[in-house]
Formats: structure tokens, sequence, C-alpha cells
């Protein structure tokens, strides 16, 4: 059985402004195994972003295909794309999109409330997995009584809940104090060490990045190691 979770082959993205033609992405191959630890860089406006909206089938490719376990998202319905990032990805984005009248717990649990997970199974795992994070006394707080750091663990907590195979985080340090980035980067360490959960992050720090396991540039549209 392949060891393989995500592969993308020759994944192109060509966005028409007025009469201009801009390829952002040409013939990206990628091939991410389980409990990998990826960091992407490039210079801002490289594409990074835009990479990780279709690796994670927010976005969908001028040509190319995306495979999540062994299924192409690009041969999905967007409601059957829907059931499998729910069930196989985990996202943190630089803005944490945390819900501001939801509690931690609440914000944590919803991704498996979406589910119809029964709601004492979902209190007990997202209580868990802010423990997990460092913010077991943290659970009833709502988000603005909660500092930046503290609401990017509470997303990257969110992002586990599902159990997924792979997080897809872009720039999760970026508004973060070196001690927080920090924080924050030792819990995806702890991701792809402990429960084999793969981490692909786009960071344009590279202190960050080379704590990677692989380091990949986004360089002219393309993936160079």
């Amino acid at each position: 059985m392949s060891n393989s979770i995500l592969v993308c082959a020759k994944l192109s993205k060509i966005y028409f402004d007025a009469e201009a033609k801009i390829q952002v992405l040409k013939n990206i191959n990628l091939t991410v195994n389980t409990g990998e630890l990826i960091a992407i860089v490039g210079n801002s406006g490289s594409g990074k972003s835009t990479l990780l909206h279709l690796l994670g089938g927010l976005d969908k490719p001028t040509s190319g295909d995306v495979m999540i376990a062994g299924k192409n998202i690009n041969k999905l319905s967007e409601k059957e794309k829907c059931r499998l990032r729910n069930e196989y990805l985990g996202f943190v984005y630089q803005f944490h999109h945390l819900l501001p009248e939801f509690t931690a717990l609440e914000n944590v649990g919803m991704p498996l409330l979406i589910r119809g997970v029964q709601p004492d199974i979902i209190s007990e795992k997202a209580a868990h997995l802010l423990d997990l994070v460092g913010l077991k006394n943290r659970i009833t707080h709502k988000m603005s009584e909660l500092s930046g750091g503290e609401r990017q663990r509470v997303a990257i907590a969110r992002a586990l809940i599902a159990d997924p195979l792979c997080v897809l985080a872009d720039e999760p340090t970026g508004n973060l104090d070196p001690h927080n980035a920090e924080k924050v980067l030792q819990l995806f360490i702890y991701l792809q060490q402990s429960l084999k959960t793969s981490v692909i992050m786009v960071t344009h720090d590279l202190t960050i990045a080379n704590r990677a396991e692989r380091v990949l540039m986004l360089q002219e549209g393309q993936l160079l190691q």
C-alpha cells in the first residue's frame, strides 16, 4: 500500500486579467508521505497560497490533478469535495477565522458538529486537544479574551479535531511574535512525530522553514528543492 497521502501531478494555474495571461503555477509535482513536515517558501506573490488552496481543493487548477487518499479531487462534486476535506484535511490560516461569539471549546468542536457527532463526544475531544495545545484553562473563554498566540493554537486544535491525514497551514506564524511562533512550530513538530499527521506549511520565515524535514521553494511558478 502506498505511503503517499497527497499527490499532485502537472498542476498549473493561470489567471486572466483583462487581456493579460498570468501563469502563477507551472506543472507542479509533489508527493506528501504520511507523517511528513514540509515547508514551502517563496517571495510574496509567488503563488504559495494559491498552491495550498489547490492542494486543499479550495480552488480549481487550470490543468493537472490532485489526489488525496487516492481520490482525484478534481473529479468530485462540490458536496463530495467538502466531505473529503472534512474527513482528511485540516486547515490553519494566518488569520485564524475563528467565530468570536463562541468559546474556544465550541470553535474547536465545530467541524465535528457539522458531521453530526454527539455533543458530549465533541466536548471531550475538543477539551483534550485544547489541553494538548496548552489551553486547558482557557476552554470557556471567547476569542476576544485570548491573545493572538492563543487564538492560533485554538485554530490548530480545530484543524486536528477530525483526525486529518494532513494539515495545510498558510503562514501560521505570520502574525505571531518569535515566542508564540516557536510554540506553534513545536506543535506542528509534535503532530508530525507523535500523531503521524502530515503538515504542509507555507511560510516566508526561513528560520521556521528550516526546521521542516523538507524545504521547497516556489520560484517563477515552479517548485524547487
